[in-house]
C-alpha cells in the first residue's frame, strides 16, 4: 500500500510540474480561463478532499477507540462553547458601526456587527489562553528548577 501511495504522489507531482510550465503568463487577460490553471485547481481540491477525509477518519477512529478521549473532547467543546457565549455577551451591536458601514455602502445589521465582535473576542481570548499555556510552565520551571 505504501508503494502505491508513493507512486500516486509521484505521478501527481509530475502532472502538477507539467501544468506549472503550461500556465499562461500573468499579464494574459484570459489566464483565468486556462485549462492548465483549472486542472491545477482540480488537483488541489482533490488533494484537499483526500486530506480532510483521512484526517477526519483517523481523528474519529482515535476519538472513539481510546478510552477517556471522548470525555476530554466533550470537555474541550464545552469550554469552547463557554468562551463563545462569554464573547457574545461581551460584544455589542453598536449602531454607530452599522451607520458607518451604511455610509460606505455596505449594508449590515446590528446582529452582524455583534457576530463579528464575538468572533474577534473569541480569537483574543483563545490567544491569551494559548500564550498563558506556553508561558506559565516555562516560568514555573524557571523558578522551581524542575
Amino acid at each position: 500500500m505504501n508503494k502505491i501511495v508513493k507512486i500516486v504522489l509521484i505521478v501527481i507531482g509530475l502532472v502538477a510540474a507539467g501544468l506549472w510550465f503550461a500556465m499562461p503568463d500573468g499579464d494574459d487577460p484570459n489566464a483565468i480561463n486556462s485549462g492548465a490553471l483549472n486542472f491545477m485547481f482540480l488537483i488541489m481540491y482533490l488533494l484537499l478532499a483526500i486530506a480532510v477525509v483521512f484526517s477526519l477518519f483517523f481523528a474519529l477512529k482515535k476519538l472513539f477507540g481510546t478510552p477517556g478521549s471522548l470525555k476530554k473532547a466533550l470537555f474541550g467543546l464545552g469550554g469552547l462553547a463557554v468562551i463563545v457565549a462569554i464573547s457574545y455577551g461581551l460584544s455589542s451591536g453598536n449602531a454607530e458601526v452599522v451607520n458607518a458601514m451604511a455610509d460606505r455602502g455596505v449594508e449590515t445589521t446590528e446582529g452582524t456587527v455583534k457576530t463579528i465582535g464575538m468572533g474577534l473576542n473569541v480569537f483574543f481570548i483563545l490567544t491569551v489562553i494559548a500564550v498563558a499555556l506556553m508561558v506559565i510552565p516555562g516560568l514555573k520551571k524557571m523558578f522551581t528548577g524542575r
